[in-house]
């Protein structure tokens, strides 16, 4: 008897909860976005220079959206678990 009470007496408490870790795939979402937007815009041959990685695509969406997401990682590890 005294070992089923002990047994319920210790409680596993994690870090993180469930929503916790849903912010947290919502982040990495956008920032694997981010990262994915960014790349390419290079030429197959290396004499000629391409102006397609000064498309805005690449220089204010996609970092944009990286910043997004880390920032949404903060708020994930910020947030606060139920009492």
């Amino acid at each position: 008897m005294g070992e089923k009470k002990r047994k319920e007496a210790i409680k596993h408490n994690f870090v993180f909860e469930k929503k916790n870790y849903v912010w947290m795939f919502i982040g990495l979402a956008f920032i694997a976005l981010g990262f994915i937007l960014m790349a390419g815009g290079g030429s197959d041959d290396p004499n000629v220079f391409s102006n397609a990685i000064f498309n805005t695509q690449r220089i204010r969406v996609a970092p944009t959206l990286i910043l997004i997401g880390f920032g949404i990682q903060v708020y994930a590890i910020l947030l606060k678990p139920k009492a």
